[in-house]
């Protein structure tokens, strides 16, 4: 089993910044993706961003936030996070961390895509 634990919500202005982590931790060698969804109030879960495990590490955005957030790993593969920039009021959202354990381009964006996800962080951007 994967354990994923997210920390960094909070309330911020629009135009600010945050940076979301996620700890990683179990049977780490099992992970080979991770990614940031976001659930806004009465909408579906959505993608955010994803970083896949290879030689040279794949990265995807949500066309929504390409330009603005930004997905890294540490080395070990423990820790995940979610840099925002220039964050707006429609960035409003409960950010879940989630880990899966292949990677398909057809539905990496996806929620059945993974197999472990975390509790969920509030982010509040106000006006």
């Amino acid at each position: 089993q994967v354990q994923l634990v997210e920390s960094g919500g909070g309330l911020v202005q629009a135009g600010g910044s945050m940076k979301l982590s996620c700890v990683v931790s179990g049977r780490t060698e099992d992970v080979y993706t991770r990614a940031w969804f976001r659930q806004a109030p009465g909408m579906e879960r959505e993608f955010v961003a994803i970083h896949v495990d290879s030689g040279t590490p794949q990265i995807k955005y949500a066309e929504s936030v390409e330009g603005r957030f930004t997905i890294s790993v540490d080395n070990a593969g423990n820790m995940v996070y979610l840099q925002m920039n220039n964050l707006n009021l429609e960035d409003t959202a409960v950010y879940y961390c989630a880990a899966g354990t292949y990677f398909a381009v057809l539905d990496y964006y996806l929620t059945t895509h993974y197999a472990f996800w975390g509790q969920g962080t509030q982010v509040t951007v106000s006006s």
